[in-house]
């Protein structure tokens, strides 16, 4: 066990990663085609912008985005998915998977391919 993870089940491992209330939610706005600080803000969920900032820091440190600067100052930054960060896609559609047949309400995930 290593001091990272509470245990070695891989699900213990990967809820220790992405496990907490907000960061499967910033992935999803990623897969969903959001790349800027604030349309992230503007998802439904209304995320605070100190952990906006705090995840997607963490999703940067775990190599699943990267960010590149755009428009003319260099401290606006875009966030795209990493292969690792992509590999989280059949998770993220089994969870829609799940949750449309078992929360009534719930609308389709509908990922972008252009990522």
């Amino acid at each position: 066990m290593t001091e990272d993870h509470r245990s070695t089940c891989p699900i213990a491992c990967t809820l220790d990663l992405v496990g907490d209330r907000w960061t499967l939610l910033v992935l999803r706005d990623i897969f969903l085609g959001k790349t800027r600080y604030d349309e992230f803000l503007a998802s439904p969920e209304k995320i605070s912008t100190n952990i906006l900032a705090d995840r997607l820091r963490r999703l940067e440190a775990m190599g699943m985005v990267e960010k590149q600067p755009y428009g003319a100052h260099r401290k606006r930054m875009e966030y795209r998915l990493t292969e690792r960060g992509q590999s989280l896609g059949p998770i993220l559609e089994a969870m829609v998977q799940w949750g449309r047949a078992n929360v009534p309400g719930t609308e389709r995930f509908q990922p972008q391919s252009s990522h």
